[in-house]
């Protein structure tokens, strides 16, 4: 069992450093093909590995289930997109932890307990900290990745929809389909203005494999060796991730009272999660946790249907699961 758990630990952290090393190499092609031009690629990449596994029966689909999904092909389209301008214009770190305050503010104002109180309000001066004004304080970068975090938000509650609606991944992959589609123009136009070279491509393609399959692939791994909670509080370090990443890979370092403020915010995200939910606290006093199938995982963020993680807006009032990022 301890063999087990350390390696997924050994997975996650991987898991993680896949996904925020992509961001950051996407970052390298930006100057050629800027944002637009990456996360075009990175969401044709996104839609051929989830239609791949997800194999869904587009004529299946009403005209009532389609509405659905075409808005969540549209917050696909919007988050990723800002989410990497964001990256450009004020650094991976910022940025991601910025994303991040989309599912804690979904978490934290549906929730009725005083702790995810306590933790709304640990965060929200560590909000004001990260955003404070600055001579070199790039607005219209903190504008996009709350962009991105309300991306995100709108991203669970379409996706509960979606997956009360639809079964297994048919959903998140005719959504990830028509988003994929629906950058084929802009993906054309930003080449042909901006052709890419060879390493510019390369980069763009390897971001969309370490950002979206890797983990995809990796989580499902992880998932059988180690509970979803301690999986949830893992996932909390992201923001962490990505700084120490854009510092080492990009240089882009931040000051202490920002890394202050990203820990803040993680700690009450991982706090949320670990006192979460009397259903996963069963789970864990018995000493055991279920796996979590494939059709219950979001290869665009590489992060599956977790059992209990309030912060990703999975638990209700009464303990039950409910879906986020990932379809039910």
């Amino acid at each position: 069992m301890r063999r087990e758990r350390l390696v997924g630990v050994v997975m996650m952290l991987g898991s993680g450093l896949s996904t925020q090393v992509g961001a950051s190499v996407a970052a390298l092609a930006f100057p050629v093909i800027g944002p637009a031009g990456v996360v075009a690629i990175r969401q044709w990449v996104a839609a051929i590995v989830l239609l791949a596994v997800g194999r869904p029966r587009l004529r299946t689909i009403t005209r009532r289930q389609w509405r659905p999904v075409v808005g969540l092909a549209a917050v696909f389209a919007v988050m990723n997109l800002s989410l990497y301008t964001a990256i450009d214009r004020v650094g991976l770190g910022l940025a991601v932890t910025l994303e991040f305050l989309g599912p804690l503010a979904v978490a934290l104002l549906g929730s009725r307990r005083v702790l995810d109180l306590l933790c709304g309000l640990a965060v929200a001066p560590a909000v004001v900290l990260l955003t404070r004004p600055q001579a070199t304080t790039d607005y219209l970068g903190v504008g996009l990745g709350l962009v991105a975090a309300m991306c995100w938000a709108f991203y669970i509650l379409l996706n509960r929809k979606v997956g009360r609606e639809l079964p297994g991944v048919t959903g998140s992959a005719a959504a990830a389909g028509l988003s994929g589609l629906a950058y084929v123009p802009v993906g054309v136009v930003v080449l042909l203005h901006h052709p890419a070279t060879l390493a510019t491509a390369s980069y763009a393609l390897v971001a969309g494999v370490l950002s979206s399959a890797v983990p995809f692939l990796v989580d499902l791994l992880t998932l059988r060796r180690v509970p979803a909670q301690f999986f949830g509080v893992f996932m909390s370090v992201n923001p962490v991730l990505a700084a120490v990443v854009g510092l080492v890979v990009l240089q882009q370092d931040l000051a202490i009272v920002d890394w202050v403020a990203i820990l803040v915010i993680v700690s009450a995200n991982a706090v949320a999660i670990s006192f979460g939910g009397r259903g996963d606290v069963a789970q864990r006093d018995a000493g055991h946790h279920s796996p979590v199938p494939v059709e219950r995982c979001d290869v665009l963020h590489g992060v599956p249907e977790l059992a209990v993680t309030p912060a990703f807006g999975k638990v209700s009032a009464d303990g039950e699961p409910r879906s986020s990022r990932t379809t039910q």
